[in-house]
């Protein structure tokens, strides 16, 4: 059962019967993973999350396991991976709007640049043809270099996995569906604090931006991608 199924009554269902709702898109031949903020503040550590307060706990270190599982995939198959990293300025200068709805935390365990924090999580590994790029808004896409990145290679097929599942992981999505890219999200390689934040996030993109898969579905499509050598 998808995660979403126990929120759902009768009636919901009747209404995706009506309007038509989820679709599948369907891969494409060009795909490219981005990889949301995968990062040391977000999964936090075994036996020590109260340090961390920005963890999304043993969820995101779950989802990481399945991450690593996506990446390495994908770097054997020649489909490029882009990492963001979510960083603020110590000071708080380029925090922006977000500073009105959360404090500035002073912790070498959150998101400030420079920090233990805001290092991408160690179990994965960036490789040679692979990019990391801050960001400093929900959306890997806003103010950054990556929708460039994908014209490019010519990519017609964006894999999103990371966190957090309602904040930027849904932000990357919508963006690229209103690219025009098939978008596609691994349901267990996306993770977030608060487990109806997640499902219902899963639900709306289901329904309307991207295909929710499960992981192994996405990595036999992966393996068996002939990717054009352009791509990269």
């Amino acid at each position: 059962m998808k995660p979403w199924e126990q929120y759902l009554d009768e009636a919901d269902r009747a209404v995706l019967r009506r309007g038509r709702f989820a679709r599948r898109m369907g891969y494409g031949g060009r795909p490219a993973v981005v990889v949301i903020d995968a990062q040391r503040y977000m999964v936090g550590e075994e036996g020590d999350d109260a340090s961390w307060p920005s963890s999304c706990g043993a969820a995101g270190r779950a989802a990481l396991a399945q991450i690593q599982r996506v990446v390495a995939q994908a770097q054997q198959s020649g489909i490029p991976c882009f990492f963001t990293l979510f960083e603020l300025d110590p000071g708080g200068s380029d925090i922006g709007v977000y500073g009105r709805k959360r404090d500035l935390l002073d912790s070498p365990h959150w998101c400030l640049a420079g920090t233990p924090g805001a290092q991408l999580a160690p179990q994965l590994v960036p490789g040679e043809r692979d990019i990391v790029f801050v960001k400093k808004k929900p959306s890997g896409f806003h103010g950054t270099p990556l929708l460039g990145y994908l014209v490019e290679r010519r990519i017609d097929t964006v894999i999103v996995v990371g966190g957090a599942t309602s904040n930027c992981i849904r932000a990357t999505v919508f963006d690229s569906s209103s690219y025009n890219f098939r978008t596609i999200v691994p349901q267990e390689a996306v993770f977030d604090r608060i487990a109806i934040s997640h499902a219902i996030s899963l639900f709306d993109m289901d329904r309307q931006f991207a295909d929710v898969v499960p992981v192994e579905a996405l990595l036999d499509y992966m393996g068996k991608v002939a990717v054009d050598p352009g791509c990269t």
